[in-house]
């Protein structure tokens, strides 16, 4: 029973990062989708393509079910799946993403928590899992690639939040007040030298 609860939970949780994920990308131009944002080319429509091709490489290949489609090999990584070359479009790897997730859920679905899983770019003291720990790391990456994605569209427009419907209109007003009370909270914890 406390199997069938962890699994529901993890489950739900990662379909509601997915979605947070996704809502990031609504309303932006193609540019601001896939420019970078970061001094290492961190960037929205890129962290989608990853994600998708993390949870079609663990949710697949590591319990020998393979996601239908071609994936590069994990032995040749090379950052390629994080972003988006000017051949693909956001609609491809939005539905890359939605298309791993049918498969992602198909093998949660039908292994028990215990299932063994080999992961074989995972350290070699540590290859051998099982369906929970797969579920936690992928969970932990999907929060992880959501919280940055969250930053980045912050710093585009302003817009932050986990899902559309509990986004509030923006008091600039407000925000700059309180931005302008933690800037004097460091300043004054640590002293601009002259």
């Amino acid at each position: 029973m406390i199997d069938e609860f962890a699994k529901d939970n993890l489950h739900g949780r990662l379909r509601r990062d997915r979605k947070a994920l996704l809502w990031k990308l609504d309303g932006l131009s193609e540019y601001d989708a896939r420019r970078p944002l970061t001094a290492t080319g961190t960037n929205l429509l890129g962290l989608v393509k990853h994600v998708a091709t993390v949870e079609a490489r663990y949710f697949g290949e590591v319990f020998d079910r393979p996601y239908p489609e071609p994936l590069p090999r994990w032995q040749d990584y090379n950052g390629s799946d994080l972003w988006a070359t000017e051949d693909e479009t956001r609609d491809q790897i939005i539905g890359f993403y939605r298309r791993t997730w049918e498969h992602s859920d198909a093998t949660i679905n039908e292994l028990p928590l215990d299932a063994p899983g080999h992961v074989p770019w995972w350290p070699e003291s540590y290859p051998n899992t099982n369906l929970f720990a797969v579920m936690v790391h992928v969970l932990g990456e999907s929060i992880r690639h959501a919280g940055h994605a969250d930053i980045l569209r912050e710093g585009l427009d302003g817009r932050t939040g986990v899902r559309a419907e509990h986004e509030t209109q923006i008091d600039e007003e407000a925000r700059a007040a309180y931005c302008a009370k933690i800037e004097q909270a460091a300043r004054s914890a640590a002293p601009i030298k002259a």
